[in-house]
């Protein structure tokens, strides 16, 4: 029993702790830094003002992950982000190909809970600071309402990933709200004049079939009059969740200290939105439909944006300006919204693509006037314009996974993070960057210690191309298709297609390129042919452009649409090629050419896109000579997927028992073998509400068997890979071993696809 006497005043239960670094917000940008920073052997504490992590993607706003795959709506091929937030979205869809968002509350608290340097404080709030110096933090104060508990945690580094950028602005942090004017940094799609005016937030709900009539009531505060959404005969029942997006409001207002306004504002759209279906005697499907879930707290989008070094504006992205501080990568297109939002008669977003992939560099992602602040996710140092595409979920965690890095390269060296600015500490970040599976374009992995690149290597066989037999499927000319296929430099190859004819009719087939090497847009066209077909089926075309390519690269070889003509399709599928079909993707674009007005500063181009499995099989094709680019030397090349090349050894379709040998003069010790295998890095895996047809993905090996040559000439196990579905792998031995031939035996290859690995490490 405890007996309090009365007392004058009384202070809160705190605790007071000291770590390497602090990271502020519980979304994915901050999960994905904490996480990386601690498995680089740093101190962590996460402080998360929600009962969950994971942010707009939580179970609390249930926002699909996306990023530079864009719905695989854009042209930006195998660009789903790499390191921390790839290991989450591989992991969810093979726990979680239905979109559970509650499944993902766990996948992404297991992979903080893993991590036994984090300390995770949920339900944890910071509202105050100390400095050092007017240039350097020392601690923050935080409050946990679930046990009435103060915080004080010190670091010597801080990364501030709490969205409205709590820290930043504690600590006297230079920062942005609203829009530049066009002349401040010569954007051309911004605004004439600076303006205060902000994306706003957005709050969905899930409906389910109950599969008996359900009644419903609308609370008095409930919208009355659905004609004030001038957007409103746009709704239909079962539309839940994010496809609801355009549910937005507050752009005009403050988005920060007015979000609770905000979200009662949504919380009565989203409450009329459901009595106008259940209700209006418009939607007699919904009879037996209840309402399932509405969210308590808005997604936000926009608030403050902090400055670094370099503000990232409009024509990085459009450009794609090359940055030497590159650590991360986008490619969600410029994704405005109408500031009144659900009420506005304007459509609901207006996004303008680039032809590919974008740097963002460094100097983004500290503050310019706070020595020891990083910052990650949407708080980041852009432009509103540019801000419009680095705000998106997975964009921030892989720049999360940046600041992890970078803060373990600080600590080992005493360093702030603009130090790291230094070319070669800039080199070393890189590095370490990639041998945590992040991508960055342009940029391979390039350090002295990997053994396998003095290894000989050699394989039990290499795909040499020769055919995608056909499977007996066709489909009909009614769009564009194209296939991509990875070229050697010189001749292009003869290409010959099978089709079924109905009519005597000219077939157009374009060779195409893109004019960036390491780009996916099929935008020069370097040779053409009118074919003239008579009717008649299983024709088989030969396609001689009697071309060159001046470098590695993948050619385009696009068929135009011709509604008299029939592809025939193969089944057979591998790593590094695609067909693509010319048409847009509603969820991203109008339609399948982007055609911005001239005077706004963004590119006009056609969309070439897959067709999502099962769908989107590849055309049955004859080569001539054949391809030859899934050679063993993209083994040791730095680059983890494809990009202007392959990059990966791909063993031949006939290969039941695939493996490799990595061979050297004089014995090697190892105590470290990295994988990486293909995950498909063109598959979004959009995390909530949108299923999928796999837990694992087609080319992704699944066993393998690590040998060793003993002095008898036989082969000893000494680690086994069994059952992944990973995108890397690291088998850290706990007694390192010393030999001239190590032995790679893939046990369990993929069933639809050979096998293929993207790279093979091996450290002492």
């Amino acid at each position: 029993m405890i007996i309090d006497p009365p007392t004058s005043q009384r202070t809160l239960h705190t605790i007071r702790q000291s770590c390497d670094l602090v990271v502020v917000g519980g979304g994915l940008s901050g999960v994905c830094c904490a996480i990386t920073a601690a498995r680089a052997g740093i101190k962590v504490v996460l402080i998360q003002d929600r009962p969950v992590l994971g942010g707009n993607a939580s179970s609390e706003v249930r926002l699909w992950i996306l990023g530079a795959t864009s719905h695989m709506g854009n042209n930006n091929r195998w660009a789903r982000e790499g390191g921390v937030i790839d290991e989450i979205l591989v992991e969810n869809m093979f726990r979680n190909p239905e979109g559970n968002p509650l499944i993902l509350d766990t996948v992404v608290l297991e992979y903080v809970l893993n991590e036994p340097n984090i300390t995770l404080l949920l339900n944890t709030a910071v509202h105050d600071l100390e400095k050092a110096d007017d240039d350097t933090i020392r601690s923050v104060r935080a409050f946990c309402s679930q046990n009435s508990t103060c915080y004080e945690i010190s670091a010597p580094l801080f990364c501030d990933a709490s969205g409205d950028g709590i820290v930043g602005f504690l600590a006297g942090a230079a920062f942005r709200i609203g829009a530049e004017s066009r002349q401040e940094f010569g954007e051309k799609f911004a605004p004439a004049s600076a303006s205060t005016e902000l994306l706003g937030h957005s709050i969905y709900f899930y409906s389910k079939d109950t599969g008996h009539p359900v009644h419903f009531t609308a609370p008095a505060f409930a919208l009355s009059d659905i004609t004030k959404i001038p957007r409103w005969r746009d709704f239909k029942a079962g539309q839940d969740g994010c496809r609801l997006w355009w549910l937005e409001w507050g752009g005009a207002l403050d988005t920060i200290h007015d979000s609770e306004h905000i979200k009662m504002e949504l919380w009565k759209v989203a409450y009329g939105v459901w009595n106008h279906i259940k209700n209006s005697g418009q939607f007699p499907e919904a009879e037996t439909l209840t309402l399932e879930w509405v969210g308590t707290i808005p997604g936000k989008r926009e608030s403050r944006r902090f400055e670094g070094d370099l503000i990232l504006i409009q024509q990085d992205i459009v450009e794609q300006r090359v940055h030497a501080d590159a650590v991360s990568f986008g490619g969600w297109a410029i994704d405005l919204h109408p500031v009144d939002g659900v009420y506005s008669p304007l459509s609901g977003c207006t996004q303008w693509h680039s032809k590919g992939v974008y740097h963002i560099p460094w100097r983004t992602m500290y503050s310019r006037n706070i020595a020891n602040l990083m910052l990650a996710g949407r708080i980041i140092s852009a432009s509103h314009v540019a801000f419009a595409s680095t705000r998106v979920m997975a964009t921030c965690a892989h720049g999360g996974q940046a600041v992890g890095i970078a803060a373990a390269l600080c600590l080992r060296d005493g360093l702030m993070p603009r130090d790291l600015m230094r070319e070669d500490r800039m080199k070393e970040l890189q590095n370490h960057l990639l041998r945590t599976g992040q991508f960055i374009p342009g940029v391979a992995l390039d350090e002295s210690g990997d053994l396998a690149k003095a290894a000989t290597i050699t394989a039990t066989s290499e795909l040499s191309l020769t055919e995608l037999s056909p499977s007996g499927e066709i489909t009909p000319l009614t769009e564009s298709w194209a296939m991509m296929l990875p070229c050697s430099a010189g001749a292009v190859p003869m290409t010959t297609i099978t089709v079924d004819v109905s009519e005597a009719t000219t077939l157009r087939a374009e060779l195409r390129i893109s004019e960036k090497p390491d780009n996916h847009t099929p935008d020069v066209t370097i040779a053409t042919l009118d074919i003239s077909l008579a009717p008649g089926k299983q024709q088989g075309i030969p396609l001689d452009f009697a071309a060159s390519i001046g470098q590695p690269r993948y050619v385009f070889l696009c068929l135009l649409k011709n509604d008299k003509v029939a592809l025939h399709l193969s089944d057979q599928r591998l790593t590094g090629i695609l067909s693509l079909c010319q048409a847009g993707n509603k969820a991203v674009a109008k339609s399948n050419t982007q055609s911005p007005p001239p005077e706004i500063g963004i590119d006009t181009f056609e969309f070439w896109t897959p067709k999502r499995r099962p769908a989107g099989k590849n055309l049955a094709l004859r080569f001539e000579p054949s391809l030859q680019s899934f050679g063993i030397h993209h083994l040791t090349n730095g680059v983890n997927r494809p990009t202007r090349a392959v990059n990966a050894w791909v063993a031949d379709f006939t290969d039941q028992e695939p493996a490799l040998r990595l061979a050297w003069q004089t014995p090697q010790t190892i105590s470290l073998i990295e994988l990486d295998f293909d995950t498909d890095f063109d598959h979004p895996m959009e995390s909530v509400l949108m299923g999928h047809p796999e837990r694992c993905m087609p080319f992704c090996i699944g066993d393998v068997e690590v040998e060793v040559e003993m002095a008898n000439g036989t082969f000893q196990s000494v680690a086994t890979i069994a059952n992944n579905h990973q995108s890397r792998r690291s088998l850290l031995l706990s007694t390192p071993f010393t030999t001239t031939c190590l032995r790679l035996r893939i046990t369990g290859k993929p069933p639809h696809a050979p096998a293929a690995i993207f790279a093979v490490r091996c450290y002492s």
